[in-house]
């Protein structure tokens, strides 16, 4: 499975995202291209501990029965379920967003499995490094599908 932490599966995701223009559309969903790449800046600031978040407690209560599906090799569903903290209501710049998501995406990189073990997803609590570099690329590779690159 892909891994941001590997070195061409992080390049990949550069070139993609550096095919993003902000008229793209959108194949499913609501968002707008610059809102897709804030909500996977934030997802990754909760991924690198850098915004921590809690682990709700519906994802305590019900979050074991969604975890393998989330975790496994399936991609995820178009028009999935988001936490309240990573919907993007307003338009941020386009350019600035962009540039603030991929350096994300190389610190995480950087950070290695072990910078990212044991940070806690708000759903699905506590994953390993391993997840975490997993769930990421799966998370912005499908947003990217989202918009065709």
């Amino acid at each position: 499975m892909k891994t941001i932490f590997d070195k061409e599966t992080h390049d990949e995701l550069h070139e993609r995202i550096g095919k993003l223009t902000p008229d793209a559309e959108r194949q499913w969903g609501k968002m707008i291209p610059s809102q897709m790449m804030e909500h996977t800046a934030r997802a990754l600031e909760m991924a690198t501990g850098r915004k921590p978040m809690p682990h709700a407690f519906i994802g305590k209560a019900i979050g074991w029965i969604f975890k393998s599906s989330f975790l496994g090799e399936k991609p995820f569903p178009q028009n999935s379920p988001t936490g309240p903290t990573l919907i993007i209501k307003d338009d941020p710049d386009f350019e600035a967003t962009r540039n603030r998501l991929q350096e994300l995406i190389t610190d995480f990189h950087t950070s290695g499995e072990s910078g990212v073990d044991g940070n806690i997803h708000g759903f699905f609590g506590p994953l390993t490094g391993k997840q975490w570099g997993e769930t990421q690329y799966k998370h912005v590779d499908h947003h990217l599908r989202q918009f065709g690159v």
